[in-house]
């Protein structure tokens, strides 16, 4: 490879492509090196002769805080038919095996404020930080309040809740309206967002030395060494922590630190579908969940997403890594055997023999994960974690690194932004 640029980005996920665009339109050299063989990152949508060629995003799914979302006005300005996915969603809520009725719906709409309230009294007065799991413990007499945990634990933020940050959580709950994209989130970011030029895809970082001579860095790869005045880092928390892209001079002590703090969380999503007409009696686009308990899977489903002839499950935290470890048939059936629960034996006539499609994102050494959650006593990570080295000739950047919207696309994009203009500034010398 052999070149010289001005900035050299590391990974073509949201907020490396958002960072060579801010660049390239201020008129700065940029190479985009990733590892895989194409942009996106865990935004990809795909479309397997298993699902008879329907659309299906195996990673980012919504924009989500749409009224705030900086990518929304992207697709709005290009034409993109959004979809207004809270506005199209049925729901199935089942309470001890059998549907809610209105008066159990209406303990569990109220049961997010009751948590909310509880939390922040939990956090008020300048406590320390607790985990996500002590707020339903000091709920025993609210029947939803692990509902709530649940859902935004191990489901949402795809971390055990005794694992995850309480004051994180509260930082990066999301807020707003959710929009889909039609063809699907990835393919979006894909006609959107994917430079004209400077893009190398199938070559790996597999070096940074980050304080060269005159100021540069340079960054070796399979293909040669690029030079650089700055380099902005958006691969995942779970890969820097693996060692797979080595620095020298090695990284700080601190962002060792916060790498610990902010580990890979885990979504695992489990595709089957229709043998037939039967859509056991579901409407389209329908989530199925239930009143959590203790010791309850978190699990959640979606029926027939826009019509489509598939369902599928979303599987968080350690279960998702657990499921991962046992192999696509485990997955499988654990998925069909929570359905039995919810409708009966009639899932297995229903639904196609054979796991349609499955995520693969906790096996695969370039992601490591879905994305980062904070363990308790790490919620400032985020921050320190995005703080440039070296005078901006180092940064590191994406989901994990945005302080009120982890783990969106949201967030990447607004985390790339702001890497691109220290570094900007690194260039110029300003």
């Amino acid at each position: 490879m052999g070149t010289s640029v001005d900035v050299v980005v590391i990974g073509a996920g949201v907020a490396g492509l958002s960072a060579a665009a801010s660049l390239g339109r201020a008129g700065v050299r940029v190479a985009v090196l990733e590892a895989g063989s194409r942009v996106g990152g865990r935004a990809w949508t795909v479309r397997p002769p298993s699902l008879g060629g329907a659309y299906f995003d195996m990673g980012a799914i919504w924009l989500h805080s749409a009224e705030t979302n900086p990518l929304v006005p992207i697709a709005r300005a290009a034409g993109e038919r959004l979809i207004d996915a809270d506005g199209q969603r049925a729901r199935r809520t089942f309470v001890d095996g059998h549907v809610a009725v209105p008066s159990e719906l209406a303990g569990r709409d109220g049961a997010w404020d009751r948590f909310e309230a509880a939390a922040d009294a939990l956090l008020g007065d300048g406590a320390a930080d607790a985990s996500l799991a002590e707020v339903a413990r000091r709920l025993p007499d609210d029947p939803w309040a692990v509902t709530v945990e649940t859902w935004e634990g191990p489901i949402i933020c795809v971390a055990d809740a005794s694992e995850f940050s309480l004051r994180d959580w509260r930082a990066n709950q999301l807020s707003g309206g959710n929009i889909l994209v039609a063809g699907g989130l990835g393919d979006f970011v894909g006609r959107r967002l994917a430079p004209g030029e400077g893009l190398h895809l199938d070559t790996p970082a597999t070096r940074i030395r980050w304080q060269e001579p005159g100021g540069r860095v340079a960054v070796e790869t399979p293909r040669g060494a690029v030079e650089a005045a700055a380099c902005i880092v958006t691969v995942s928390t779970g890969v820097l922590a693996s060692g797979r892209i080595g620095f020298d001079p090695p990284l700080p002590t601190a962002v060792g630190e916060c790498l610990d703090g902010l580990p890979m969380g885990l979504a695992l999503r489990v595709v089957l579908r229709a043998s037939g007409s039967d859509r056991l009696d579901l409407p389209d686009s329908c989530s199925l969940d239930r009143r959590f308990t203790h010791g309850d899977p978190a699990i959640v489903f979606n029926a027939w997403p826009r019509g489509f002839d598939y369902l599928s499950a979303w599987i968080g935290g350690s279960l998702a890594w657990e499921l991962t470890r046992a192999g696509t048939k485990a997955a499988e059936d654990f998925m069909r055997g929570e359905l039995r629960r919810m409708l009966g034996g009639r899932v297995d006539r229903a639904l196609r023999p054979g796991a349609a499609v499955v995520s693969g994102w906790g096996t695969d050494p370039l992601f490591q994960g879905a994305y980062a959650f904070a363990r308790p006593g790490h919620a400032g990570a985020r921050r320190r974690l995005a703080e440039p080295l070296a005078d901006g000739r180092l940064q590191i950047a994406g989901e994990a690194t945005h302080e009120t919207l982890a783990a969106t696309v949201g967030g990447a994009r607004l985390s790339g932004e702001a890497a691109a203009a220290i570094a900007l500034r690194t260039v110029r010398g300003t």
